[in-house]
């Protein structure tokens, strides 16, 4: 039996690939260039192919002799010239890989979609569900792209391929340094006393969850997981106030904090945009990420935890094992 896994070289990716193949499978990475392969080089189990979501041909020599797939390759910049690239990529390219995948008799499918297009939490004392009611004005372009694919993926249930949907929260843990891993880069700066800022009065929530136990769900997803269902990958639910509060404790740092009012977040977000319009280069901020960090994104991972046998790590653990890699890195 032979997996394939997309987005190989990401953060999720590499983390998932490794574990899989020290659990004895084989995996086929599908990866665009070999400059980000080190800690996967010389596995026995790992198999490397190049190929793009936009190249069909691609695809279906990837997903040759392959019975399962797990689809993590996404266009996830919170920013491009081309907006475009977030239909062509994440849309279009997973219609591309799911056809070639019934072509090729592939039994199942796991989708790596985000817990953002699931929120906000919009009553504050019930947290998000898989069955929550959307607020797609709310999306950023790639919390829209990826809304989009989850339709596109579930139209292709009844054409004989098992397709479920995993949901992660806001990532961090040890791991490659990126767009996904943007928790654990924060972490950083506040462990170099580097962050001084929080969001607004602080008061707003978010979900964290800890790199492992999103690699462990994917895999119980594969196991476990009911086709045409989506699970929920998060970890606790904590607000910023809380959660620089317990960075505080663990590194013992009591460092100040400054809380930044939205809109002068805002105003640095569009300032940013129009930065990256003239010259090019990626903003720090923009004004829909801006706007989600002004609501309650409380999350809840309990279906996965009754249906799959997820276990999530508590914050602090897991902000402890992040800041000892950190340390001896």
């Amino acid at each position: 039996m032979i997996t394939l896994v997309t987005g190989a070289t990401g953060y999720i990716g590499t983390a998932l690939v490794l574990t899989l193949a020290k659990q004895g499978k084989k995996v086929r990475a599908l990866i665009r260039s070999h400059s980000r392969c080190e800690a996967m080089r010389n596995h026995p189990h790992i198999e490397f192919v190049k190929g793009d979501l936009t190249d069909a041909k691609s695809l279906s020599e990837a997903i040759k002799g392959c019975d399962e797939i797990y689809h993590l390759a996404a266009f996830a910049g919170i920013w491009t010239k081309d907006p475009k690239k977030y239909h062509n990529v994440n849309v279009a390219g997973t219609e591309k890989l799911l056809s070639a995948a019934i072509k090729a008799r592939v039994k199942k499918i796991i989708i790596t979609s985000t817990a953002g297009v699931m929120g906000p939490c919009m009553d504050n004392s019930n947290p998000v569900t898989e069955h929550t009611t959307l607020h797609p004005p709310l999306f950023s372009r790639y919390d829209r792209s990826k809304y989009e694919t989850e339709k596109a993926a579930f139209s292709f249930l009844e054409m004989g391929i098992d397709v479920v949907i995993v949901n992660p929260s806001r990532i961090y843990g040890p791991g490659l340094k990126g767009v996904s891993n943007s928790v654990s880069k924060l972490i950083d700066l506040f462990n170099q006393g580097k962050w001084r800022f929080i969001p607004g009065n602080g008061s707003s929530q978010g979900n964290y969850v800890y790199i492992d136990d999103v690699v462990s769900g994917h895999i119980l997803a594969m196991q476990k997981g009911i086709s045409g269902e989506r699970y929920i990958l998060g970890g606790e639910n904590m607000s910023y106030n809380d959660f620089f509060s317990l960075l505080n404790k663990i590194t013992k740092r009591h460092q100040k904090l400054f809380k930044v009012p939205k809109i002068v977040l805002l105003l640095w977000s569009y300032f940013e945009v129009l930065l990256a319009n003239v010259f090019g280069k990626n903003p720090m901020v923009v004004p829909a990420f801006v706007h989600k960090l002004s609501h309650n994104w409380k999350l809840s991972s309990e279906k996965a935890i009754r249906e799959l046998g997820y276990r999530p790590t508590d914050l602090e653990t897991g902000l402890k094992k992040t800041l000892a890699w950190i340390n001896h890195e």
